[in-house]
């Protein structure tokens, strides 16, 4: 299984929008919140792992 990293770069309602941090991407991912910690805020540092969002920095 792959693990990938990201940064939350905005929360727009119940999506926020990742970008990749482990590759070079200029790319945004839209993801719906109910599929992310609770506590994310802008800026925090995502783990992708096991189909799992864990919050890392």
């Amino acid at each position: 299984m792959e693990t990938w990293y990201y940064r939350v770069e905005s929360i727009d309602g119940d999506y926020a929008n990742l970008k990749r941090t482990d590759i070079e991407s200029d790319d945004l991912k839209l993801v719906a919140r109910a599929l992310l910690p609770a506590e994310i805020y802008e800026g925090c540092q995502l783990k992708y792992e096991y189909f799992q969002y864990e919050i890392i920095g």
